[in-house]
């Protein structure tokens, strides 16, 4: 009987070998860190990002893929939406990705140096890309507005899932992250109240399926006046470009979200001890 059993063990082991998908355990790329190249230059730079880093994620940082993100990356984006373009110099902002710890979409910032994006406004930005798993840390050496580093959390998520962002989509999130942050840097609205606001329009517009922009500029003042949030009509008019832009790649956004969906509930949801204690016991 002995025999017998310890013959089932290892076909089952030979067999989990053969079925279980290269990639299950999640160590491959599941931790991503994408430094500003300004912060990779620096050694002080560096060392004062991976501090916070291993601080806060209580991870072994030598493990980590590392990308770095530069002027380029983040002009590609930036000045077809603000018209801004950045040097070599100055791209500090870093963020580092844990797709090991999934079970939903966290967001933690160094508030002592990102000072205008917020731990909402990531989130809203990456929900509304199709991203809704992983351990998201953003930091700064310096202090820094923290816009440039939604385009290293999103080449993060590439880099650990193998699945590229669409660039229409890229754009539409960075132009929410933008928009937001020159709000709140031009008016007396708070971050936070801004973006509970672009929440809630967020999912009523996609409730009702609209890229009108009459209709988008409609709910945002409805939802100004409920939340008493004292806004312009440029800014309202802008907030509504950004929505409409979002709804109208909402279809690349599905596209993507249906490839990604299935690593990100993988990516890290066990080894193969963990699944060979499932059938075994331990």
């Amino acid at each position: 009987m002995r025999k017998t059993t310890i013959g089932i063990v290892i076909l089952s082991i030979i067999l989990i070998g053969m079925v279980i998908p290269a990639g299950f355990s999640g160590e491959a790329n599941s931790v991503v860190i994408t430094y500003g190249e300004t912060t990779h230059a620096n050694s002080n730079y560096k060392a004062n990002v991976d501090s916070f880093f291993k601080s806060q994620s209580n991870i072994d940082l030598s493990t980590a893929t590392e990308k770095i993100i530069t002027a380029n990356d983040v002009n590609k984006i930036s000045s077809g939406i603000t018209g801004k373009t950045y040097t070599s110099s100055q791209i500090y902002s870093s963020a580092l990705v844990d797709l090991n710890d999934n079970g939903k979409l966290q967001v933690s910032v160094d508030k002592s140096k990102i000072t205008t994006i917020t731990g909402d406004m990531y989130l809203s930005a990456l929900k509304s890309v199709g991203i809704t798993s992983g351990h998201v840390y953003v930091t700064s050496p310096v202090t820094a507005t923290g816009e440039s580093a939604l385009a290293g959390i999103m080449n993060s998520y590439e880099v650990a899932t193998d699945v590229e962002i669409p660039d229409t989509v890229k754009e539409a999130a960075n132009n929410e992250i933008y928009t937001q942050a020159e709000i709140v840097e031009n008016s007396n609205v708070s971050a936070d109240d801004l973006s509970k606001l672009v929440d809630d329009v967020k999912e009523v517009v996609q409730q009702n399926n609209t890229t009108d922009h009459t209709t988008i500029v409609n709910i945002i003042y409805n939802y100004t006046v409920i939340n008493n949030i004292n806004l312009t009509q440029n800014d309202i008019e802008k907030l509504a470009d950004s929505i409409e832009q979002l709804q109208n790649v909402q279809g690349d956004i599905n596209v993507y979200e249906t490839q990604v969906s299935g690593v990100l509930n993988n990516t890290g949801s066990g080894s193969i001890t963990d699944l060979f204690n499932g059938i075994f016991g331990k």
